[in-house]
């Protein structure tokens, strides 16, 4: 280890700990990679490090990056899932070291619109405009945006808690927050491209900022999240709107040497975009042709008809779509494929008929 790391500590006293740090580390399994011998843990993430001992009646917490969006992560991510594993209690959690509570969220940035247009009859493109977004650019390429609950009112935003996690305004000063992709990002302009799906209804806070926006604006954005895929030769991606401006950044970050193919199902011919990769690109647009959104096989029908190209070495498939269709593909790909878990990701983006909590896009 060098010097230069960014440290916190914590000691949680609870009873069961050793219950506890199995079901961290049986989660962290999924998420970084995890070292176990006996009472001990180290789990290593993207964004840094985290080591747990086991006592008789506690937890010793160590959290270790490079820089402080890292750290951060880290210690939201112990304390989120140590409150949520201790059964019946919740347990108290409080870091010393870098990162103090009451202090700014280092993923934290205030942002204000630059302009709002329309890509699609059903997709706006929203440029703001920020500080110091370098960090936005590495990581992941999705964030979180907060949303002011009145128009005219200065917004509140959350700062960080003593056990790590976010704390929020209370009562209508808490902002609305949804998770979107960072369609496109210039960090020496200090300016980010975020597409939104213009979705129906009442419930859409994030839709219905989008279709209002106008310059200046202003928006919270938390980030970056979710992660980055790891090189192929081949690429299969597989999604609807929803998934569509994430599958454009990748396309467009894509090498030249490699090869993609790329199913998307929209609304009609008039939500179809530009895909723009060196990559060798196969592009297969589907037509819900007034059908709504989530209750069509289009997807998995179009899976079914791929043929995995017997010259790439290396693969990878990666999908985002409705809750129940992103079930059909894992069982798809997992049981009946036997494709391995570590050659594909297949992410829930929405649920239908349950707008008011989904995560837009």
């Amino acid at each position: 280890m060098t010097s230069s790391l960014l440290r916190a500590e914590a000691k949680v006293d609870l009873a069961g700990p050793m219950q506890v740090m199995d079901k961290l580390c049986a989660h962290f399994v999924e998420h970084g990679h995890v070292d176990r011998s006996g009472r001990s843990a180290r789990v290593t993430f993207v964004y840094g490090s985290a080591s747990v001992e086991a006592d008789d009646d506690s937890l010793r917490l160590q959290a270790e990056s490079a820089d402080a969006t890292g750290l951060a992560y880290v210690k939201w991510s112990l304390a989120e899932h140590i409150l949520g594993f201790a059964e019946g209690v919740s347990p108290r959690i409080s870091w010393t070291g870098d990162g103090a509570a009451g202090s700014p969220l280092p993923y934290f940035r205030e942002m204000r619109v630059v302009s709002a247009t329309n890509v699609t009859p059903r997709m706006r493109r929203v440029r703001l405009k920020g500080s110091d977004l370098a960090r936005f650019a590495t990581g992941g390429m999705h964030v979180r945006l907060l949303f002011p609950p009145k128009a005219g009112v200065v917004p509140q935003w959350p700062v960080t808690g003593e056990d790590g996690r976010p704390v929020w305004p209370k009562g209508e000063d808490r902002p609305v927050m949804r998770i979107y992709t960072i369609r496109s990002i210039d960090v020496a302009r200090g300016e980010i491209e975020i597409d939104f799906v213009l979705h129906d209804g009442d419930e859409t806070p994030g839709s219905t900022w989008a279709r209002l926006a106008r310059p200046g604006d202003i928006v919270g954005a938390m980030g970056p999240a979710g992660g980055e895929l790891p090189d192929a030769d081949w690429y299969l991606f597989v999604g609807d709107e929803t998934a569509l401006p994430a599958i454009s950044r990748i396309l467009a970050e894509l090498p030249a040497e490699r090869r993609a193919t790329v199913l998307l199902e929209v609304a009609d011919a008039s939500e179809e975009q530009p895909l723009r990769s060196l990559a060798a690109l196969e592009i297969r647009w589907m037509h819900r042709n007034g059908a709504p959104a989530g209750t069509t096989s289009l997807l998995e029908d179009a899976l079914r008809g791929i043929a995995m190209p017997p010259g790439a070495a290396r693969r990878f498939i990666w999908a985002g779509c409705e809750q129940s269709s992103c079930r059909c593909l894992k069982r798809l790909l997992r049981k009946e494929w036997k494709i391995p878990t570590s050659e594909h990701q297949v992410v829930a983006y929405w649920r239908a008929g349950h707008s008011a909590d989904q995560v837009e896009h």
